[in-house]
């Protein structure tokens, strides 16, 4: 079940935000907290939220931030990229693709939990009823 309102200090104990090459500003942290809290209500089941923003001024202009994001969970990691201009776009992109990770992930596992696998038996069931 969903929590509709974490406590503040839950998310902050589950996010992590790092800037490489990058000088974090407050805006630039708040923003990543208040996306990412989109995907902390989602699941409960998150460990730990890490995203790292990453500027290249030596590749073209198009791609010259990177976010990089990586939802640590019971089971695999989710991760996911997102290249733009612009911080603040590689955000909300990145966001974007780790929200659609985790809706795939909970789809994947609801249909494995109501429509399990048939089992096949090498040995014949003995018959109900003794006759």
């Amino acid at each position: 079940m969903k929590n509709p309102n974490p406590a503040p200090e839950n998310t902050a104990d589950k996010l992590i935000v790092r800037g490489v090459h990058l000088a974090l500003t407050p805006a630039l942290r708040d923003y990543v907290a208040d996306k990412s809290a989109r995907l902390l209500n989602r699941s409960e089941e998150i460990v730990r939220l890490r995203i790292d923003l990453e500027s290249d001024k030596t590749r073209d202009v198009t791609a010259r931030f990177t976010a990089h994001g990586r939802i640590e969970l019971s089971g695999p990691d989710l991760q996911a990229t997102a290249e733009t201009e612009d911080a603040y776009k590689s955000v909300d992109l990145l966001i974007d693709k780790l929200d659609e990770l985790l809706r795939r992930r909970h789809s994947l596992r609801k249909d494995r939990r109501n429509h399990p696998h048939a089992v096949e038996l090498d040995a014949d069931l003995p018959k109900a009823g003794g006759r």
